[in-house]
């Protein structure tokens, strides 16, 4: 699985990073997680607003910090 938070490095942004890395450590994912801050890159997904959180190539959240429950319906969990 892959999991990419997009967003250009300001606070909700990192703070969705943290929420996503706290979720799969806990539930022990083998899940390859990054960040993209590169516009261009962010471009070639449909969100108009950030953080977004990109799970095999599918926008799943966008707009907003997920909770921790909301990460882990989002992985199946």
């Amino acid at each position: 699985m892959e999991i990419k938070v997009l967003g250009p490095g300001c606070s909700r942004c990192k703070a969705t990073y943290r929420v996503v890395e706290k979720v799969v450590r806990e539930l022990g994912f083998d899940v390859q997680l990054s960040k993209v801050e590169d516009v261009v890159e962010m471009m070639r997904y449909p969100i108009l607003t950030t953080p977004a959180v990109v799970v095999d190539g599918e926008v799943r959240i966008k707009g907003h910090v997920p909770s921790e429950e909301e990460v882990k319906q989002l992985l199946g969990h």
